[in-house]
């Protein structure tokens, strides 16, 4: 792959999907897009590079798709789940006691492990939830991605990391060597492809945003782009929750972080047209 390919595959990816490469990343496009030359009938990456700039807007897909499809597992490094169960749900369902609803929002939802996470957590609820309406919406870039999620079919591999046993029992049914998740869980979970640098307004307004390890791949600027629009999507006293390398601290003040709760944040209050100085903030700040 030569310098001027691999310029031209940064810049498109950047503005595809906001995905932001440093320069020393020529292996991890190498690992991704070969494979996909490959089954292209393609001898290399330069040659693919070619094809796409002569517009091949599948194939340009196809390369956003292979750079963006990141690793999932069920609930993933644990604590925000437990946030999830022992803080946020008790505070949403007592604020939402008298129109008992809640809306959910797993942005880059993947492979469906994150939000069918959260609707067996609110299944183990039970009662507590009776009479209650709780919509969870699944967004990602990725349609091949979600259609996996919309199956809820995983391997021995899959289950076996962060899912309890006593859930897998519960919610599961094994086909051969793969484990499907009940349609009942997948009722739960709504999913719509969504790319977040674009308009995501039409989703509706949330009480509750997971937006967890997908930050980490864009530049300062277009965190603070996608913060200050997660604020306007999201209840005065609703939470957002980043994951364990994710922070809103010195790039935004829309939302402030709970001081011992660590990946959990509070809309801040601040008006949504205090949101374009936050640029002028951010590049005097570390990441």
């Amino acid at each position: 792959m030569t310098p001027p390919d691999y310029e031209y595959l940064r810049k498109l990816l950047k503005d595809h999907s906001g995905l932001d490469l440093s320069a020393d990343k020529q292996y991890l496009i190498e690992s991704r897009l070969l494979p996909l030359s490959r089954k292209s009938g393609l001898p290399g990456i330069s040659e693919l590079v070619q094809k796409m700039k002569g517009g091949s807007a599948s194939l340009i897909a196809q390369v956003v798709e292979a750079m963006t499809t990141n690793e999932t597992f069920f609930f993933r490094d644990k604590v925000p789940f437990d946030h999830f169960r022992d803080s946020i749900m008790p505070e949403i369902m007592k604020a939402r006691a008298n129109r008992k609803s809640i809306r959910i929002w797993c942005a880059a939802g993947s492979t469906g492990q994150e939000p069918y996470s959260l609707a067996m957590a609110l299944k183990e609820m039970g009662a507590a939830l009776a009479g209650w309406r709780v919509e969870i919406i699944a967004t990602d870039l990725s349609q091949e991605v979600l259609e996996k999620s919309k199956a809820g079919i995983y391997s021995q591999f899959e289950v076996q990391r962060g899912l309890p046993i006593q859930l897998l029992v519960k919610h599961f049914k094994q086909s051969s060597e793969f484990w499907q998740i009940s349609s009942e869980i997948r009722a739960m979970v709504q999913h719509r492809q969504l790319n977040l640098l674009h308009d995501f307004s039409q989703l509706g307004v949330f009480d509750v945003i997971f937006c967890r390890n997908v930050l980490i791949y864009f530049d300062q600027d277009t965190k603070i782009n996608i913060f200050g629009r997660l604020a306007k999507v999201m209840e005065p006293d609703g939470f957002l929750v980043l994951g364990a390398a994710e922070t809103v601290v010195g790039l935004t003040d829309v939302f402030k972080p709970f001081p011992d709760k660590r990946g959990l944040y509070r809309p801040s209050g601040v008006r949504a047209a205090t949101i374009g100085a936050m640029p002028k903030i951010a590049a005097m700040a570390g990441h």
